[in-house]
């Protein structure tokens, strides 16, 4: 068993256009003196090729069950929309940083905001970018009234 750091070339091959250097330059300028990035950066510095195939896989079923749930004409308020939201903030919570319901709100906004974001939820299926964004905010307003 492989238990090396995984290597920049090992994950623009698992990743292709969604893993770039610059990507991660501009996201450490930007959010390198967070707790949130010093978290990820501690946990994913140490991962392996296998658990970023695991991440990706885990990453990949949950887009999955958004795009299922959408295609069904469920809406983005809808339990099953809502249970794929809390499973992206729980993935998101499991292998990179402590996110809580609020913080994820501010991620749907982003997907929203940032075209790059949005691009790769809508080459999935269109309306999915504001898709996720309303059920993670849906999601988030059914864990406040609980």
């Amino acid at each position: 068993m492989d238990e090396r750091p995984a290597t920049p070339d090992e994950l623009k091959e698992l990743f292709g256009d969604g893993f770039s250097e610059e990507y991660r330059a501009e996201a450490q300028d930007r959010w390198g003196e967070t707790d949130a990035w010093k978290q990820s950066k501690r946990r994913t510095d140490r991962y392996t090729k296998a658990d970023f195939e695991q991440i990706k896989a885990e990453g990949d079923a949950v887009n999955a069950a958004f795009v299922a749930a959408l295609r069904s004409g469920a809406p983005a308020t809808s339990v099953e929309a809502m249970d794929a939201a809390e499973e992206h903030r729980a993935q998101i919570e499991r292998w990179f940083y402590d996110l809580d319901h609020d913080f994820h709100r501010g991620l749907a906004d982003m997907y929203l905001a940032d075209p790059r974001f949005t691009k790769t939820y809508e080459d999935q299926q269109e309306g999915l970018a504001q898709y996720v964004h309303d059920a993670i905010h849906a999601n988030a307003d059914r864990h406040q009234q609980a």
